[in-house]
């Protein structure tokens, strides 16, 4: 709760302050420095109060540049809207290398001494079978640790200027 909040407190502005409190949340409305005019949300009669409120976390607070009532307008007879001005950092998460997934270049399987290499490595890893194991797990996973030995792995980075099609 900021020091400008409309000094009179009910029952039902002491249960918001002390969920703020509870939330670690702020009471926006009472941050800024405003006339009465500005400050009060519900005016009938004689009676003037604050009972509407903008609520943020505690640490959005600085991103927040205003808080006030707006005195023409009106959403209901008695009530008066309530604006707040805030600016809001969008920001760009960066990729952590663990996520970066490195590619085997199959590609350079098109060259024919590539895939002659190729091939005399997997049957070196074979054990020099002609009919494959049963077990695919196994002789996929020998297929693939013999690409990236033998044709490489890309960086997983992507080229900068590819455009999407």
């Amino acid at each position: 709760m900021g020091k400008f909040g409309v000094k009179e407190r009910n029952l039902e502005g002491q249960m918001i302050v002390d969920f703020a409190k509870r939330m670690d949340i702020a009471v926006v409305n009472t941050y800024f420095q405003k006339r009465e005019e500005h400050r009060v949300t519900y005016k009938s009669g004689g009676r003037r109060t604050q009972v509407d409120y903008i609520l943020c976390r505690r640490g959005n607070l600085k991103e927040i540049s205003d808080c006030k009532v707006v005195v023409g307008e009106s959403v209901a007879r008695q009530h008066r809207m309530v604006v707040c001005r805030m600016t809001l950092m969008v920001c760009k998460k960066k990729r952590s290398k663990i996520e970066i997934e490195k590619k085997t270049k199959w590609w350079k399987l098109k060259k024919e001494e590539c895939c002659e290499e190729f091939r005399q490595k997997l049957r070196q890893a074979l054990g020099g079978q002609v009919v494959l194991p049963d077990d695919w797990e196994t002789t996929a996973e020998v297929i693939r640790e013999t690409g990236r030995k033998v044709l490489g792995v890309s960086s997983g980075r992507r080229k900068e200027d590819k455009e999407t099609w």
